[in-house]
């Protein structure tokens, strides 16, 4: 596309571009917006350099105008967006990006990549923690996924509100706070739990965790009790009826006067099997596969859409509206503009999305786009916590069907305001993401 348009004369051409999903991941109530600073890092860095150029080049990629156009590339444009951590909608305008169809066209991949793998992580840990209900979540999904992408989702995940990670480059990057156990290799390293228990102790203190179902639960949680006198951190259950187990464990350490052990348990866990440990006496949740792939869903279903465009190529001319009206994957044209509609008592009641003009706020709705990229320059970055207090702040908003984990619509409506806006949400019943 950029080498077509740059020989066609329209590359410069004033463009808006729009990245949204056109529906939840099916029976989701809610999405999660996270990667957004992810993607300013990104963008800050994003250059063509001379190896990958003559990649480009010796492979009849590009021709050499777009070499040299691409050569100096840096993004001159504005971008706004939905803030990290931010909850969104069908239809919701999580990043419009405005500068010229070049610049705005060669930053698809880039911005879909990981807005749909982060948002798809952050969607599942919000459904997770909200099933925990105030108990701790650690993130150990590394050995599940990409290497890369390991990093990315323990990011993700502590924006939707998981307390820590196993992964170190994770806390290394970005500051997560980490954690982790000894897996079931050091005590089998040993001659008996004894043994092993012993050699974590002397390496790590009284805190550690242990962990209990290698051989028989009763005589490893009694012995790691005997040796710290009672004082022992948690213990860890990994297989095995979860709920069952953790209610003789409790009742074995309270008879034993570990009443301060904390039992932490993790094995396949997701939001559902969280919500069925709600009654037994848990402390706390590792989660591994099931978060790092989406529970379900490993993808958001983002697309990235030119919504309107300049009328010509002189300086000036005034935008259009343009949309995609193929079948089972419309797009509404035009610069979008968005805001959170709230009820007296602050519960959110719609998304109200402005086509071609804001939309008006009765008094307590909160707008939700927000400068991120200024004349090519990035004013958007923000610390991690911040994200993470308003994922929080955001999802307390939402009514209490939210906290529903089975399937259902949207938890509220998508509504369009505007002279050239849809009369209804377009995207309210739309299976396609492209």
């Amino acid at each position: 596309m950029l080498r077509s348009a740059l020989q066609a004369g329209t590359a410069e051409r004033h463009s808006v571009f729009e990245l949204f999903g056109r529906r939840l991941p099916d029976g989701r109530r809610y999405g999660v917006v996270a990667g957004v600073g992810r993607a300013l890092r990104a963008l800050r860095q994003f250059r063509f350099d001379e190896e990958s150029l003559t990649f480009l080049t010796e492979g009849g990629i590009v021709d050499a105008r777009t070499a040299d156009y691409l050569d100096g590339f840096r993004f001159g444009g504005q971008i706004w967006g939905y803030p990290e951590g931010e909850i969104y909608f069908p239809g919701s305008p999580l990043m419009v990006v405005e500068g010229t169809f070049a610049e705005c066209c060669v930053l698809e991949t880039l911005l879909l990549s990981i807005y749909n793998h982060d948002s798809a992580i952050a969607s599942a840990a919000s459904r997770m923690t909200l099933a925990a209900d105030g108990r701790p979540c650690v993130e150990m999904g590394s050995r599940r996924t990409h290497e890369l992408a390991a990093v990315a989702a323990a990011r993700a995940a502590y924006v939707a509100g998981f307390d820590a990670t196993s992964n170190l480059e994770a806390g290394r990057r970005y500051g997560v706070p980490t954690t982790g156990t000894a897996a079931h290799s050091f005590t089998l390293l040993h001659h008996d739990e004894r043994e092993a228990f012993t050699a974590q102790l002397a390496a790590l203190g009284e805190s550690t965790t242990l962990l209990v179902d290698t051989y028989d639960v009763e005589k490893a949680v009694r012995t790691g009790v005997e040796l710290t006198g009672g004082r022992l951190g948690a213990v860890r259950l990994d297989s095995g009826d979860l709920a069952a187990l953790a209610v003789r464990v409790r009742e074995l350490l309270d008879s034993l006067g570990a009443t301060g052990t904390r039992i932490v348990v993790t094995s396949d866990l997701d939001e559902n099997a969280i919500a069925a440990l709600s009654g037994a006496p848990v402390n706390s949740y590792g989660v591994g596969t099931a978060l790092v792939t989406g529970s379900g869903h490993p993808t958001s279903g983002f697309v990235y859409k030119l919504v309107a465009r300049a009328d010509s190529d002189e300086p000036g001319a005034p935008l259009v509206a343009v949309a995609k009206k193929s079948q089972d994957k419309v797009s509404v044209g035009g610069r979008k503009w968005a805001l959170r509609r709230l009820d007296a008592d602050g519960v959110a009641e719609a998304e109200v999305i402005g086509v071609g003009e804001t939309p008006v706020d009765d008094g307590n709705d909160r707008p939700l786009l927000v400068p991120l990229v200024r004349d090519g320059e990035i004013v958007g970055e923000e610390p991690l916590e911040a994200a993470r207090r308003r994922h929080a702040a955001a999802r307390a908003e939402l009514p209490l069907e939210a906290r529903k984990l089975s399937k259902g619509e949207p938890v509220i409506p998508t509504l369009y305001t505007g002279a050239t806006a849809p009369t209804t949400n377009p995207y309210a019943s739309q299976g396609a993401s492209s």
